[in-house]
């Protein structure tokens, strides 16, 4: 094999193995209520998957406001799960997020745009009446919080 073959299959296999290793880009997600909310309950994550915690925000909005989709993605739940309605949507960057409790008004399987109504808040949660989660798998929680866009302002010396 010559050099220069050798040369660009080794290039071609490190750009491959970087895309491979690189994060997916996360999105800017937006409020999911309008106006802006109060955070009544901050993120709290467990030390331990099992452990004691707040694995999302509780946000102070009214019994019957609407809930928007944060970002582009597909519902893949709208229902009861145990004892109150929930919606989750997987978002094109591998995080879902969900909220509780709520009347889903999307089912499952449906994609969503950011911004479209996904459900509307129902009673049943305290503190606040909404709660927002996001996780990147089964057990890894993060903050929505985090995935929101945010707009930087530089102000002069």
């Amino acid at each position: 094999m010559r050099l220069a073959t050798m040369i660009r299959l080794f290039a071609l296999f490190s750009t491959f193995l970087l895309a491979m290793a690189a994060p997916a880009p996360r999105e800017s997600w937006d409020w999911p209520v309008t106006p802006r909310p109060s955070i009544v309950r901050a993120f709290d994550p467990p030390a331990v998957p099992w452990g004691s915690g707040h694995r999302g925000v509780d946000l102070d909005v009214a019994v019957g406001s609407t809930v928007h989709a944060p970002a582009d993605g597909t519902v893949i739940y709208a229902g009861m799960l145990v004892n109150r309605q929930v919606i989750s949507i997987l978002h094109r960057d591998g995080v879902r997020s969900t909220f509780e409790p709520v009347e889903p008004v999307v089912t499952k399987g449906q994609e969503v745009r950011q911004g479209d109504i996904v459900a509307t808040v129902l009673e049943g949660h305290s503190p606040g009446a909404l709660h927002w989660g996001a996780k990147l798998g089964p057990k890894h929680y993060v903050d929505p919080l985090s995935m929101l866009s945010v707009t930087m302002v530089l102000k002069p010396w």
